[in-house]
């Protein structure tokens, strides 16, 4: 949203008049009257840049409802005076640390009052919305009798991501109002709608441009608007045999990406709709109570937790991004598709190979990407426009930043940075994409060992949002503050790191997947061993996780890594280079340790009766890695615990309801994971001895 939306505003309020009576109570709401005695409700939260519904707000709107009630206005229009959006949904800030469902279920309580009242109101309300309308703010929306919607909106509830489903009523009006079908999916997905497919969905009234805005108005006040009307086909969905049967069939595709055992929020959601969809009185009361048993379980707040990681991982960037054309080097599956995100964010990219091939395969995955996330043709193409294909690299020339994505190779990186330097302008930064090759080694051959610095993306790229970034003793800090600043200015989360053997996550991550090659040494089936990862919580094993990263990537950070800490790594199997040889490499060749076909592992187990996993397995598997996150604490590579977890959480997919591995640890008591370590090392080697950071850990 730019900033015409606060210069119509603006230019609104001479036109309604001066009123300082009815604006000078409040905070966070600005009230006006037109000529046309409509009330103009303006949510301006006074100390956010975005509107969110804090407790004081539904307070303060209480009482703006009082004086709308005695001055009974024409019409009523509730509309946002900022230009990022309507309202982004509850202030999360009060959700942190609840402990008793009963206050919550109290506290929720007097905020439905409010809500409530707001839709009992019998003068004829609209919510006018621009930007983002997200959960509390949807339901703000819902208790509205009109919505009309600019045409950049967007719509959705993402509480499910926190480990809720909405509280203010939402799951009531939202599946009353539309097909309650869609309406549970995109409670149950988190995922939004543009404004044209929430009019499809009977959610809104009317879209419309700012311009149009007053006029929409009118024509809503005053009965113009054709207003959006649930159909006959939602009575029949919402009707006792239609809930049962559609609420089993959304456990089963519930199950496939919540485990209920993990993610208790979708169910409760499911459940809350199959008992009282049929009855709105009874599910406006269930809901509350609902809500507020999921917001005191250890997946909400550790959910919670993760909204604030990012966050706070978000400010680690800053705001002050310089580069506006990248170079990358390699086209292949990492350098392409950084080349592709960087064009999506609105960079300038050239992108460099010694062969075409390459090149154009890295174009293909760009428009097959584009086309999964660009809504519009016309921004697909633009996006397509900025990603230029530099077989010659000339590009390097004119870039702010370069990025060398080539294979993990030392010697061939060094020659790489032989041909570049001469060709770079001053200032310049260049960064390596290394996966686990020291900076320290990678310098020894620069001229200007201080602007180089590590930007590590992990793999997908447009779906994994880390990027590490990679300090030695040698670069220089205004270098490194620009490329963490790049960092954000493309929608990913920086991590600070020092250089090291493997960063953080790799050297956390290696444990994990080398374990998994011993366990099958040992006979284990491969879909056991991922089973147990999963049953943890992990997105997927480490079997089919080394397959999706490459065994040959595996196979060199592994050696890498060994060649650096011995026997704190589990050993590398022969026959894991033996596959590597035969080019048996994952998923990029169609076979690995699972054959693959469209992008996906074919994980039916070899046989019917395979074991179950075990407790000792899911320890081998996950210990390891809050192991070596301590000693990265320890040994100074990562200086924030909470970053650390934010980090493996973006970077990996480590089980997000378990807040990562490091609060997984402090959960479990730091005591019995060292001590659990111990026993493992015990029996299965001094890979598993307990760092000794332990001692210290809290």
């Amino acid at each position: 949203m730019d900033s015409r939306i606060m210069d119509v505003l603006k230019d609104r309020v001479p036109e309604l008049g001066p009123q300082p009576e009815a604006s000078g109570p409040y905070r966070n709401f600005k009230l006006t009257r037109d000529s046309d005695g409509i009330a103009w409700l303006l949510f301006d939260r006074a100390d956010a840049s975005a509107n969110t519904l804090s407790a004081d707000v539904i307070e303060e709107l209480d009482k703006v409802l009082d004086a709308l009630e005695a001055e009974r206005p024409t019409g009523i229009v509730i509309r946002s005076a900022k230009t990022s959006g309507f309202i982004a949904g509850a202030d999360v800030n009060e959700f942190r640390g609840a402990t008793e469902s009963r206050d919550v279920e109290n506290a929720i309580g007097r905020a439905h009052a409010v809500v409530d009242r707001l839709e009992a109101l019998r003068t004829p309300t609209v919510a006018v919305i621009h930007g983002f309308c997200l959960g509390g703010g949807l339901e703000i929306a819902l208790a509205c009798q009109m919505r009309i919607a600019i045409d950049d909106a967007r719509f959705g509830f993402p509480e499910v991501m926190l480990g809720l489903h909405p509280g203010l009523g939402g799951t009531v009006r939202f599946t009353h109002l539309v097909n309650p079908l869609q309406a549970m999916t995109l409670m149950l997905t988190g995922k939004t709608v543009d404004a044209r497919k929430a009019k499809s969905l009977g959610l809104v009234d009317a879209v419309t441009q700012e311009r149009h805005v007053r006029n929409a108005v009118r024509d809503a006040v005053f009965g113009k608007l054709k207003r959006a009307k649930p159909g006959m086909l939602n009575s029949v969905l919402n009707s006792s045999p239609a809930r049962g049967f559609l609420a089993t069939r959304m456990r089963r595709e519930a199950e496939k990406a919540a485990p209920h055992e993990h993610y208790p929020a979708p169910y409760a959601l499911i459940r809350l709709w199959e008992k009282y969809g049929g009855d709105r009185a009874a599910m406006l009361a269930a809901e509350k109570a609902s809500f507020a048993r999921l917001m005191v379980t250890a997946t909400a707040q550790n959910l919670i937790r993760v909204f604030f990681l990012r966050e706070q991982m978000k400010k680690l960037a800053g705001a002050d991004n310089k580069v506006k054309h990248v170079h990358v080097i390699g086209a292949g599956a990492m350098g392409g598709d950084i080349a592709a995100w960087c064009a999506y964010q609105g960079l300038r990219v050239t992108l460099a190979d010694m062969k075409p091939d390459p090149i154009a395969g890295a174009v293909k995955r760009a428009v097959d990407l584009y086309g999964k996330i660009i809504r519009k043709r016309t921004d697909a193409r633009d996006a397509l426009d900025r990603l230029i294909p530099d077989l010659d690299g000339t590009g390097v020339r004119n870039a702010d930043l370069i990025i060398e994505a080539v294979p993990e190779k030392l010697e061939l990186k060094q020659k790489v940075y032989a041909g570049l330097e001469p060709n770079m302008k001053p200032g310049a930064i260049l960064a390596t994409n290394t996966s686990s090759i020291p900076l320290q080694d990678l310098r020894s051959t620069l001229q200007s060992p201080q602007r180089l610095v590590g930007l590590h993306f992990f793999n997908p790229v447009s779906r994994l949002q880390l990027v590490e970034v990679v300090s030695h003793d040698a670069v220089d800090p205004q270098i490194l503050a620009e490329a963490t600043a790049f960092v954000g200015a493309i929608d990913r989360l920086p991590l600070p790191v020092k250089s090291s053997p493997g960063f953080l996550v790799n050297r956390a991550l290696t444990p994990y997947m080398l374990e998994a090659m011993v366990m099958l040494d040992e006979k284990i089936d491969k879909t056991v061993i991922d089973a147990a990862a999963r049953q943890f919580g992990m997105p997927m094993g480490p079997i089919e996780l080394a397959d999706q990263v490459g065994l040959d990537i595996c196979l060199a950070v592994g050696d890498m890594l060994r060649s650096k800490f011995g026997d704190l790594l589990p050993p590398t199997p022969a026959w894991l280079r033996e596959k590597v040889a035969k080019g048996e490499l994952g998923r990029k060749t169609g076979k690995g340790f699972y054959v693959w076909k469209d992008g996906k592992a074919d994980t039916t187990p070899a046989v019917s009766d395979a074991a179950k996993p075990t407790p000792e397995m899911i320890d081998r598997l996950i210990l390891p890695m809050s192991n070596v996150c301590v000693a990265c604490l320890r040994e100074g590579i990562v200086d924030n615990a909470d970053v650390v977890d934010g980090a493996m959480i973006f970077g990996t997919g480590y089980a997000p309801f378990r807040g990562g591995p490091l609060n997984y640890a402090r959960t479990r008591g730091p005591e019995e994971v060292a001590a659990t370590l111990q026993r493992l090392a015990a029996k299965f080697g001094g890979r598993f001895a307990p760092d000794e950071g332990w001692a210290t850990f809290r």
